[in-house]
């Protein structure tokens, strides 16, 4: 099976990495993708998934009982480790499942909750293998209040005490790291500063006030969330973290941002969306705010530096509404 990579993933590679290092790792990974199919199951390839994501490969395969399972592959700097921990955690609450070479066939129930898994296969590519979900239905398919409804439902399974020694971030840590390329953005562009001077303080103080400390997805967002056979709903492609909730929800009240932006309402209806969620989910309202204050002028100061300038104009217009 011949496994040329998506171009969006070629591109969104290049615009993470720099394009000398994503063409290093796509000229090895077929390689890798052969390697990890052989040290499987017996799985054989059916076709990649397409468009597929932004950071990984993702291999539809069958396992040798004919068991329909999903191989992503992705570069180590996108940490696989991590996220194959916390999903592992997770064990198919919420989210979707690691196989193994013990698990053929078998899917578990949902109801199983976090921690009692075994670990998954790992191999010498780091590939992960994982139940199949439909990945060409996700959250995004459904009417905006019926998405947020079900996300909100979603993302609350996730939010469980982390594993005892785990390797996660923290909250505090990966927006520490952040802040550094949010303050370059505005060095670069004096039009900027407001509003990462804004999002810096706000940051400030949501992290001196921090209470929390659950396990995090760290990228949660509608088109995340897939459609399954176990579950109706299931998360994927975690960047897990530890911390507060807050956070975690601050992405998803940016989701489908584009379409406030055409709309005559969007600044009523994004300030409207954050007390909402708040509400359904008990989540402190301000903190809430505060996190998706900073998460926009985050990912919009990362949209332009990456050269993603319509993306990033979307999010801090949605950054200055708030």
């Amino acid at each position: 099976m011949g496994c040329e990579p998506p171009r969006r993933l070629e591109r969104a590679l290049g615009e993470m990495y720099g394009d000398a290092a994503a063409a290093d790792w796509l000229a090895g990974l077929p390689g890798l993708t052969e390697r990890a199919l052989t040290a499987g199951d017996g799985l054989t390839a059916e076709r990649v998934a397409a468009p597929g994501g932004r950071s990984s490969l993702v291999v539809l395969v069958r396992r040798a009982d004919g068991t329909p399972a999903a191989l992503k592959i992705a570069p180590p700097a996108a940490r696989p480790d991590l996220e194959r921990a916390a999903l592992e955690h997770w064990n198919g609450w919420g989210a979707v499942r690691t196989l193994d070479a013990s698990e053929a066939g078998a899917s578990g129930p949902d109801a199983s909750g976090p921690g009692t898994s075994e670990p998954g296969t790992e191999d010498a590519a780091g590939g992960l293998l994982l139940e199949r979900l439909h990945h060409e239905v996700s959250l995004r398919s459904l009417p905006e209040a019926k998405a947020l409804l079900e996300a909100a439902g979603t993302v609350r399974r996730l939010w469980v005490e982390p594993p005892a020694g785990h390797g996660f971030e923290t909250v505090a840590e990966r927006t520490a790291r952040q802040s550094a390329g949010m303050r370059a953005a505005a060095e670069a562009d004096p039009e900027l500063v407001p509003l990462v001077e804004a999002a810096l303080a706000t940051r400030a103080e949501l992290v001196e006030g921090a209470s929390e400390l659950l396990l995090l997805h760290g990228n949660f967002r509608q088109s995340k969330v897939l459609s399954g056979e176990r579950a109706p709903w299931l998360t994927v492609g975690p960047e897990p973290l530890v911390g507060e909730r807050a956070y975690d929800l601050a992405r998803l009240v940016r989701d489908r941002a584009e379409d406030l932006i055409a709309a005559s309402g969007g600044p009523v209806t994004a300030r409207r969306r954050v007390k909402k969620l708040a509400e359904s989910l008990e989540v402190d309202q301000a903190r809430l705010h505060g996190w998706t204050l900073f998460r926009a002028v985050e990912s919009g100061t990362r949209a332009l530096a990456e050269g993603r300038r319509q993306m990033g104009e979307v999010n801090l217009e949605f950054a200055g509404w708030l």
